[in-house]
């Protein structure tokens, strides 16, 4: 088996037509799962519970009398926790650890309420307060989670949401332990064995079993990414997610093996995975391809691996590292690893990526599981104006407003103007009826 990325050269008269055509991934949905989901969707707002059942036992083989029957206690999810391994609790509360630091810190940095006098003694502010409700979608079938649900449910936690929903698929009736103890140590309150656009449904509109929540977050499938869609505006949603991506910018002194492993990191989650690497030494690119021949017949995943980096993947030869930074920043990846021994000095040139990985240690991987920053982050280009799922997702802010009587002196008149400029009495003489000298 091979695995055979496009290898261009940024010096080629060719490179922007072979470029353009290698990033292209069509964010457009099927028609025929886009009516499906709206069918669901329509279908579990006016059946609630019975819809619902009806789907999960059509689409994942789990059949029960009641969607009661689908809700985890508490007790199920610490059960969970302690029948895993030792190992694995330990990571699991090792990784939640750092994630419940991180986003702390983000708290408290960006998620705070504040307010100020100004001279004429008003008050001027923003109340910051954390959503009622929110759901977190955990995906389930081909594989399990168990990060997702830390990255979901441990920033919501940290911002004050007080409920926070898990729904998870378990086809066939299938539960995923390391999932569940996840759940359990991120503080879920509730959690669903019901997956597909039927969950994001009933936690968009509530059903007589399942609470309607206010934001859902989380990916997922085709079906997901649709019904997120499509409910977005009736709920808050974080992003539609497309395949993963990871961008390495290379200088040429990190082990070929180490970079192509990184490169297998994202190829290896479904073949429409994306991973490029750009370098501008020719040799290392060799040798990287080398260690891909290598490397990738020991993959459990190889088949998936290979069909990602010839379909999808690049190696890319620049004329330097800043162009290099430049084309990073056109292709705006969802993960960026600067693998170099001088890191920080290319990173003040790279304005667009989800998450920054700085130095050769610093592998995407870490990121993933337990380094601390949310993993939950923009694809396809979005993170040109998007940011990584955060604390500042589960609250929302208010604007304070308090004027003084010395205040509303001096900002009547200033409204009143540009009220009379927009045709708009009833603004206007509002502000003026509490000037003095009326």
């Amino acid at each position: 088996m091979k695995a055979t990325p496009a290898r261009l050269r940024t010096d080629s008269a060719c490179f922007e037509a072979d470029f353009q055509a290698r990033l292209h991934w069509s964010a457009d949905q099927d028609a025929a799962i886009e009516q499906r989901v709206a069918d669901i969707l329509a279908d579990v707002r006016k059946r609630g519970d019975a819809a619902v059942l009806d789907y999960t036992a059509r689409f994942d083989n789990l059949q029960v009398p009641t969607l009661q029957a689908l809700e985890l206690t508490q007790a199920e999810l610490k059960a969970a926790f302690d029948a895993i391994p030792s190992a694995q609790r330990e990571a699991l509360q090792a990784a939640a650890a750092r994630v419940r630091s991180y986003h702390e810190a983000q708290k408290k940095a960006c998620g705070e309420s504040w307010s100020y006098r100004d001279e004429d003694g008003s008050l001027l502010g923003q109340k910051v307060t954390p959503l009622d409700r929110v759901g977190i979608y955990v995906p389930g079938g081909k594989a399990a989670y168990p990060s997702s649900v830390l990255m979901n449910a441990i920033p919501a936690h940290v911002a004050g949401v007080p409920e926070i929903i898990m729904v998870v698929p378990t086809p066939r009736g299938e539960k995923n332990l390391l999932v569940l103890a996840a759940a359990y140590v991120a503080g879920v309150t509730r959690a669903f064995t019901i997956g597909g656009a039927q969950a994001v449904a009933a936690l968009a509109y509530g059903t007589q079993t399942v609470p309607k929540v206010d934001k859902i977050t989380g990916p997922g499938n085709a079906y997901v990414a649709s019904a997120k869609k499509h409910v977005f505006g009736t709920v808050g949603i974080d992003m539609i997610a497309g395949p993963s991506e990871i961008l390495v910018l290379a200088d040429g002194t990190t082990p070929p093996d180490w970079v192509a492993m990184d490169l297998f990191s994202q190829a290896e989650h479904d073949e429409l995975a994306q991973s490029i690497l750009l370098c501008p030494d020719a040799a290392y690119i060799d040798a990287v391809q080398a260690a891909i021949d290598r490397l990738l017949p020991t993959m459990p995943r190889a088949e998936i691996i290979a069909k990602s980096l010839t379909g999808r993947g690049a190696l890319i030869h620049t004329r330097s590292m800043e162009e290099a930074c430049a084309i990073s920043n056109r292709i705006a990846p969802e993960h960026l690893e600067v693998s170099s021994h001088e890191p920080h000095r290319w990173e003040p040139l790279l304005r667009h990526a989800g998450a920054i990985f700085l130095g050769a240690y610093t592998s995407e991987s870490l990121g993933d599981y337990c380094a601390g920053p949310n993993h939950v982050l923009p694809t396809s280009g979005t993170a040109r104006f998007s940011s990584p799922l955060g604390v500042y997702d589960f609250q929302k802010r208010s604007s304070i407003i308090e004027v003084s009587a010395q205040g509303a002196q001096k900002l009547g008149p200033i409204a009143a103007t540009l009220a009379y400029g927009e045709g708009l009495q009833a603004h206007a003489q509002a502000a003026e009826m509490r000037l003095k000298d009326r």
